[in-house]
């Protein structure tokens, strides 16, 4: 399955054709008292928002009550964790980025979940690309990503980036673009992406490598840089930056999406149920702009549509992974 822009839910007709498609699914049932957002991913970034968004709209049809619990560290491993534990009636739903389901089998060598068997899909909910960005320890001589590769080389002491977390797809992508340019890039882990650009403005991390979003909204500091994104073209967020691809650099081309999933053993009527509630709240106008602002672009799927993604996805990162040789444990 290739998601295109053709999925994404940006006009008034197609939100108003998804809110009567979810009402004729779900409106014999009764709303939950109380359903829950599971994120593993701080307050303030992508994962946050998008969940925090979503759940406006799932009030009161899906659940009087939608409440989004930020369980956060292992790189969103809690999360998933404490997901696949939960009973699968629609009250508790995971969401997350894809890598942790697709990447991470392949660099842990022991996972506390299968994705394959511990979890439902429901449907994918935006898509997005990530950016490389320096701040205030980096001189405003340096430009673009090759040039940051070069100034890492020649200054060791400062070779570093940060990420959301220790075998995310920004730490993946961000190791990439050392070893393409033969620099040993020292990576620090952090929960989420916001603390990482914290520590980026007060100059004690040279880099990120996160979600453009993420990157985006500090730019009117005047103190962090983007350098590149990692998209197959530039990003609508940041038109001005190019990307890895048109500064020389191979194979970091990469997107991703967020994805909401229910425990294993979700009935059909729960996932069908799920779906419908997701897909309405993805289509309102206000999610597609709030969204926007911080570097998402909303779609919806079909729970098969996801199933599909995730395992294509999965096969794609095993030969990669593979052929530089990296591992969350090393």
């Amino acid at each position: 399955m290739t998601l295109t822009r053709r999925h994404l839910l940006q006009t008034t007709g197609a939100s108003a054709l998804l809110a009567s498609l979810g009402q004729h699914a779900w409106a014999q049932a009764q709303p939950f008292e109380t359903a829950r957002l599971i994120t593993g991913f701080a307050a303030g970034g992508t994962s946050d928002t998008l969940c925090r968004r979503v759940a406006t709209r799932l009030q009161p049809d899906y659940g009087k009550a939608v409440v989004v619990e930020n369980r956060t560290g292992a790189g969103g491993q809690i999360a998933v964790t404490y997901v696949k534990g939960q009973p699968a009636d629609g009250t508790t739903i995971l969401q997350t980025p894809t890598s942790i389901l697709t990447i991470y089998p392949h660099i842990y060598k022991k996972l506390p979940y299968d994705p394959a068997v511990d979890l439902t899909p429901v449907t994918v909910a935006c898509q997005f690309d990530f950016g490389f960005a320096v701040g205030p320890a980096v001189p405003v001589s340096v430009k673009s990503v090759p040039e940051y590769l070069a100034w890492a080389k020649a200054n060791p002491d400062g070779a570093n980036f940060g990420s959301p977390a220790a075998g995310s797809t920004p730490h993946f992508l961000g190791a990439l673009l050392g070893k393409n340019a033969n620099v040993d890039l020292k990576h620090a882990a952090y929960r989420g992406t916001q603390p990482a650009m914290l520590d980026l403005l007060g100059g004690n991390v040279a880099a990120v490598s996160g979600p453009i979003g993420d990157i985006t909204q500090h730019l009117a500091s005047g103190k962090v840089r983007i350098l590149g994104v990692s998209g197959a073209k530039r990003s609508r967020f940041a038109p001005d930056v190019p990307t890895y691809e048109e500064q020389g650099i191979k194979n970091a081309t990469h997107s991703e999406w967020f994805a909401f999933l229910l425990p294993a053993k979700a009935s059909p009527e729960v996932v069908a149920r799920a779906n419908a509630a997701m897909k309405t709240a993805l289509a309102q106008k206000d999610v597609i702009d709030g969204l926007a602002t911080f570097g998402l672009e909303a779609m919806s799927s079909s729970p098969a549509e996801l199933a599909d993604l995730l395992k294509k996805d999965t096969a794609k990162w095993a030969p990669i992974v593979k052929q530089i040789g990296f591992t969350a444990e090393g």
